[in-house]
């Protein structure tokens, strides 16, 4: 009986420790493709005429861009994508943008679009990036008052930016709250609840990846810091970044800061979601904010 429990012992070990390897593996490879630049090709937008412009970033990246005229030259709007998207995804913000009269810059994050970079970080980098698009705006447009829209990514990348952003707005959709519990959050999405104890699996490698410490990655504590007036939209049904993590990101924020939330919405765009909600709000916050 002893040999038979010995031996069985033994073999329930080897699969434990074959089940870690293969986990260990595993996560390593998902942490590679999260983090895996997403270059490509953007093609110019066929209805809205755009100008070309690139700058430098500390990032180490030539960022690329696309600058949108107005007549009225009321101020400037940056606009900042989300993780793995580019440009391209703007475009109609910066249609009612400029239809509204105001200058509109956008641009790929570093790693993304035609902003070559050798990895995502997760706002690290990029948080640099919007600094970069922050100093080209005010050199090219000295004296205007200057907003920033991001979302998701492009949302935590205005957010963690140090100093804070020297603009006189922030529109930020969907930032997530830390690295830790975005990553809990994805794998809850795809593996259920019960596997948000595996998140160590994949924070452990930020160090290696991202090039910097887990809590670099805490929008929630930088939001802190951020004296402009802000403007925080959320999804009610959002699964990358719970309901409940929105509005803890908002209770942390320095005043001016409004919260609004889009009942039914996921991690999408609020704009095809609900245009003339988005539209009302987004105006009318700038209205109040770009004097």
């Amino acid at each position: 009986m002893n040999r038979f429990f010995r031996r069985w012992s033994k073999i329930a070990f080897s699969f434990a420790v074959t089940g870690i390897i293969f986990g260990l593996i595993l996560s390593w490879l998902v942490g590679g493709e999260l983090c895996a630049p997403a270059n490509h090709p953007v093609p110019l937008p066929t209805d809205l005429a755009v100008e070309k412009v690139a700058f430098h970033s500390e990032s180490g990246a030539t960022i690329q861009g696309w600058l949108v005229n107005s007549t009225t030259n009321r101020g400037v709007i940056i606009l900042q994508h989300g993780m793995h998207a580019d440009k391209s995804m703007l475009v109609k913000r910066a249609k009612f943008l400029s239809q509204a009269g105001y200058w509109v810059l956008l641009f790929d994050l570093q790693g993304h679009g035609e902003s070559i970079g050798k990895r995502i970080t997760l706002g690290f980098l990029e948080s640099r990036d919007s600094q970069a698009a922050v100093k080209f705006t005010k050199e090219k447009f000295p004296g205007k008052p200057i907003a920033v829209i991001g979302v998701s990514l492009g949302a935590a990348a205005g957010i963690l930016a140090q100093p804070p952003l020297d603009v006189q707005a922030m529109v930020l959709e969907m930032p997530y709250s830390t690295v830790v519990d975005a990553t809990k959050d994805r794998i809850e999405m795809r593996l259920g609840s019960a596997a948000r104890i595996l998140s160590p699996l994949l924070t452990m490698q930020i160090p290696f990846r991202v090039g910097c410490s887990v809590d670099d990655l805490r929008p929630l504590i930088s939001v802190e810091k951020i004296t402009a007036p802000k403007l925080f939209l959320a999804g009610t049904e959002d699964r990358d970044t719970k309901f409940s993590e929105a509005k803890d990101v908002f209770a942390h924020a320095a005043e001016p800061k409004t919260f609004v939330s889009f009942e039914g919405a996921q991690h999408e765009d609020f704009l095809q979601f609900d245009s003339v909600k988005y539209k009302q709000l987004v105006l009318k916050f700038l209205e109040d904010n770009l004097k």
